[in-house]
């Protein structure tokens, strides 16, 4: 990649477009920032390198972590409340301006999406926060998600909606996190639920048959749908199977273009400057190997986000920018099964983001050890068994459960009875033993440490109390529970064979180390001058929760706060920018 493309370098490829504001990506950050831009009168382009808009986006929950939301404010929450559990949440990284910016404009942002375009939220009672034992932590009103949503909004446009993670959907629908997840967990324990459930799949079903796709698009699906629908009613141009080749710069070093390839190949002048929003880094083996502790030979780490591929990373590093690994945790840490498709054998990829602290389901290491809390939000645990792996050449655990936990629940993919086994046996992702001393002979798992925890966490589980790790002790652990389960949601024996088994390695939803941005989501440099005409929001720029993880959609809320703002402010900075080259002055780094 040229550090230094300019249009004539490049005499094949014509002048194919002009806007103020090329936006590179079209998950939440990204459209946010198209979507505001637009709206206040701005000519707009998303390129999505993609042949599908909606990012890692779309294959997510759809939660949105943005405390002080209107409602939520009016039921109690305080900005005191949130700054505080923010800054006990990652004490050595807090970035107080970033965190400022942050919280003053949710509200105005959130105002803007549900009363101007045609994105809905719904407000949980209840979502608690990741870290129910800090000071300032909150049972609810933080965290909102986004309503179902009809794709045929988006009229021929539909197909080039990012398809679910197939992996884990149920049959090809995708439960939402909540009431319609308890169905689903239900359904073979409830003639309600199993209605419920049956219902969805066969329109779900009739649907893929008729148009070729789920028309009910729920979680991060239906977010996404609603956005891009959003900036398409307000005259931003969707491009999708257009990667952003090179940065254009002029003689002054200000970013004023890109040069595109794929279905759009040309160039793109953009008058007020470029937004970078095109996912992190960690699916960049050679970033990876410079910034994950664990990954040092690109092999020990798999991620399932879409689209974070560094690239973003690699642009701002071309126009003179940089990455800021000053965090508390330089990813958001998903431990994840790897296994194979069944027919054409290719990698397959499943995130255990909601199961593994449900009752009767243990993780342990290759001595059959337990190694922290598996009720603590994946974040979390992945940080633990990081932490618990560090001396090791491997990171990699095993989930543990009965017979009793695979008829009831399943283990992430592998669902529950009735659905048969084999198919999962022979993808790689379950294993069985007819005791514990089988089931570790064919994992490669020490069977006497293995007896050993099964048998102190089956004494703890019949008394409800996990003496080891603390599991089931706070709101949060019991939301990751099963609610029906007593005398603790978190806990139950291991006790009746055959035994299963299924293994799990590091993988992530996203980098929190990320493009250096100052406070107003623009690039700067190592001395902390701006990169004119550069910006950066999302998973590409730096963690604005310095490598916290708050709750449920840590990433999702930033994104849509400063892709708003970024969308709201930019005609302002790029005329700030201007001046200050044009008087030779600079704004100092707010990250």
């Amino acid at each position: 990649m040229s550090a230094n493309p300019t249009p004539s370098s490049h005499p094949a490829l014509a002048p194919q477009a002009k806007c103020d504001v090329l936006v590179v990506g079209s998950g939440a950050a990204g459209m946010a920032a198209a979507i505001k831009a637009a709206h206040e009168g701005l000519t707009v382009i998303v390129a999505e390198k993609s042949p599908h808009f909606g990012g890692t986006t779309a294959l997510s929950a759809g939660w949105a972590w943005v405390p002080g939301n209107p409602k939520g404010a009016a039921a109690g929450d305080t900005r005191a409340e949130a700054e505080q559990y923010l800054q006990e949440l990652a004490p050595d990284t807090y970035n107080e301006t970033g965190v400022a910016g942050f919280l003053d404009t949710v509200p105005e942002a959130i105002d803007f999406f549900e009363n101007h375009t045609e994105v809905v939220f719904s407000y949980p009672e209840k979502a608690p926060d990741y870290q129910m034992d800090l000071p300032g932590a909150k049972l609810g009103g933080r965290a909102i998600l986004p309503a179902d949503a009809d794709v045929r909004i988006l009229g021929d446009r539909r197909r080039e909606l990012q398809p679910y993670l197939s992996s884990y959907t149920v049959f090809g629908y995708m439960p939402q996190v909540g009431p319609d997840l308890s169905q689903f967990l239900h359904a073979n324990q409830s003639v309600k639920s199993f209605t419920y459930v049956a219902a969805r799949l066969l329109k779900t079903w009739t649907d893929i048959a008729l148009h070729r796709q789920p028309l009910k698009r729920t979680n991060g699906s239906a977010l996404m749908t609603r956005m891009v629908k959003s900036a398409l009613d307000a005259g931003a141009r969707v491009w999708t199977d257009a990667p952003v080749v090179e940065l254009i710069k002029d003689d002054g070093g200000a970013v004023t273009g890109a040069v595109l390839g794929g279905s759009h190949a040309g160039t793109v002048s953009a008058r007020l400057g470029v937004v970078l929003a095109g996912g992190g880094f960690s699916g960049d083996r050679e970033l990876r190997a410079q910034y994950f502790p664990h990954d040092r030979d690109g092999t020990e780490h798999f991620t399932p986000t879409q689209g974070h591929d560094g690239s973003s990373a690699r642009l701002a590093m071309s126009a003179g920018g940089g990455i800021n690994a000053d965090v508390s945790s330089v990813g958001s840490w998903a431990p994840v099964t790897v296994f194979r498709h069944l027919l054409s054998g290719t990698r397959r990829l499943f995130p255990h983001l909601r199961q593994i602290g449900l009752p009767g389901m243990i993780t342990v290491d290759r001595n059959g050890k337990r190694f922290g809390n598996e009720a603590l939000s994946y974040h979390d645990f992945g940080g633990a068994m990081l932490k618990h792996h560090e001396d090791q050449d491997s990171t990699y655990a095993w989930v543990v459960g009965d017979a009793k936990l695979m008829h009831k629940y399943g283990v992430g993919f592998a669902k529950p009875w009735p659905i048969p086994r084999t198919f999962y046996y022979r993808t790689g992702f379950l294993h069985k033993g007819k005791s514990i001393a089988d089931l570790a002979r064919k994992i490669g798992v020490d069977a006497d440490g293995l007896a050993e925890t099964i048998a102190r966490f089956n004494r703890d589980a019949l008394a409800g109390v996990d003496t080891e790790f603390g599991r089931g002790s706070t709101a949060y652990n019991h939301f990751r529970g099963d609610p029906e389960h007593k005398p603790n949601p978190n806990l139950a024996p291991l006790d009746k064979g055959p035994y299963y088994a299924v293994k799990v390695r590091m993988g992530d939803l996203g980098t929190f180390a990320g493009i250096d941005v100052d406070s107003h989501s623009a690039v700067i440099r190592a001395d902390g001058t701006r990169v004119p005409g550069l910006y950066a929001v999302g998973a590409s720029a730096v963690s604005v929760f310095g490598g916290g993880y708050p709750g449920y959609g840590s990433h999702i809320g930033p994104a849509l706060v400063f892709g708003y703002r970024m969308g709201r402010d930019i005609a302002g900075l790029a005329a700030e920018d201007s001046r200050a080259g044009s008087s030779g002055k600079t704004r100092a780094s707010g990250a």
